[in-house]
């Protein structure tokens, strides 16, 4: 057992026994296992396993920034429960979605993808021969860019981590590396862009850049958490950008296309642009930065004082989790976390802290670290750098104040 497990063991024991010692024993403890109710018949085998009837989880449909509770039909996204998640990989019925004309479910019979352009051998592939390709697995997180949009300008205090952070989730995917069928097509030298399009009404394309961490880690994914992709997720075949803005991981891809210039598309001119304080924006903003969120106690919940176990997530489009900080009294002072291993890069990483709560009114925030050195910003930095003219790659530091009575609100700092 590592030390840091050691020292959870030793203050879980120690709560026990001291300030919370009441609180905790009477949750942890029972006397004989006459406490514990009998035996149950199960229910019959079936074709796929259902969730405990106890279990109240799911996505919440939103409009955009500020438009909750809205009917499903009018909804552009739909967040992660991640106040109701443990470890790091999202569930595949509960990973955020983000459609812009809805979720189409296409005949994998029928769909093709064409990749063509500035290639020597231009090829139009089904899901079968996609299938019969080498292929690869990989737990990665995606991210909408507009995460975190709820805290531009102000902290609706009545937020849960759901609303404010709820378009991240992280899944095994599995597919065909995009250098494969790069060498496979024969692309030629001067094609340094590349465009990806999708199948869906709303036609979403975005240019790509060649870079090599993009050649050496897209894939074109028809897997997701060991089953074929769901339809909200880009069932049959979807781009998978370890990284990169969400709308980058074009779903029910059907086009690729190389370049030796970016198209220009809607999607990149007139939306997922970036406004900046004097007024010019920024294109092709492309990777998601460093970030974490506590997720357990966060906004909405009420805690009681004595012993807890703080536990959210990190995650960085630059590589691994390297560390990540907790403060318990509005960032004054900092400790460190543990992380649960093994931290994958470009994956979400599970940390968890120790806390006693003395009941007194604070504050609670974590900031995340990574291998590159890349550290999340606090908000006044953030917005000193950024302005309150963006909508998109927020990642400051997130803040919940805790009131005397136990109660976590959302706030900006």
């Amino acid at each position: 057992m590592s030390d840091e497990g050691r020292l959870s063991r030793r203050n879980f024991i120690a709560a026990s026994t001291g300030f919370a010692g009441s609180m905790v024993a009477g949750q942890a403890a029972a006397d004989s296992l006459a406490d514990v109710p009998p035996r149950e018949d199960g229910a019959d085998l079936s074709g796929h396993s259902e969730r405990s009837q106890y279990v109240k989880i799911a996505r919440i449909p939103e409009a955009g920034p500020g438009k909750r509770n809205v009917d499903p039909s009018d909804a552009i996204n739909s967040k992660a429960p991640l106040d109701k998640l443990v470890g790091s990989i999202t569930p595949t019925d509960l990973h955020y979605e983000r459609s812009h004309s809805g979720a189409a479910d296409l005949d994998p019979a029928k769909h093709r993808l064409l990749v063509h352009g500035m290639v020597r051998r231009p090829l139009v592939l089904n899901i079968d021969d996609l299938k019969a390709m080498p292929s690869m697995s990989r737990t990665v997180f995606i991210e909408c860019t507009g995460n975190g949009w709820e805290n531009w300008h102000k902290a609706d205090e009545n937020l849960t981590v759901q609303n404010t952070h709820g378009l991240v989730s992280t899944n095994e995917w599995t597919g065909v590396p995009l250098s494969f069928l790069v060498d496979l097509v024969e692309k030629e030298r001067g094609s340094t862009w590349m465009l990806a399009e999708g199948g869906d009404a709303a036609g979403v394309a975005r240019s790509i850049p060649l870079t090599d961490e993009i050649l050496n880690e897209a894939f074109v994914a028809y897997g997701q958490n060991g089953e074929p992709l769901r339809p909200a997720h880009g069932f049959p075949m979807r781009l998978v950008m370890p990284g990169f803005e969400g709308n980058l991981n074009i779903k029910w891809l059907r086009r690729l296309k190389f370049g030796d210039q970016p198209w220009m598309t809607r999607w990149e001119t007139a939306r997922y642009t970036q406004l900046q304080a004097n007024g010019k924006a920024i294109q092709f903003q492309l990777r998601m930065d460093t970030n974490s969120v506590i997720t357990s106690p966060s906004g909405t919940m009420t805690i009681k004082p004595g012993y807890r176990r703080i536990s959210g997530l990190a995650w960085s489009g630059h590589g691994k989790i390297a560390r990540v900080e907790v403060s318990t009294d509005g960032a004054k002072t900092w400790r460190d976390a543990q992380l649960n291993l093994p931290a994958l890069a470009k994956a979400q990483t599970r940390f968890q802290m120790d806390w006693v709560w003395d009941g007194k009114p604070t504050k609670l925030v974590s900031r995340s670290t990574d291998d590159k050195g890349n550290v999340q910003p606090d908000r006044k930095s953030f917005i000193a750098a950024v302005g309150t003219n963006a909508l998109f790659h927020y990642n400051a530091q997130q803040t919940w104040s805790v009131d005397a009575d136990g109660r976590l609100r959302n706030v900006l700092d």
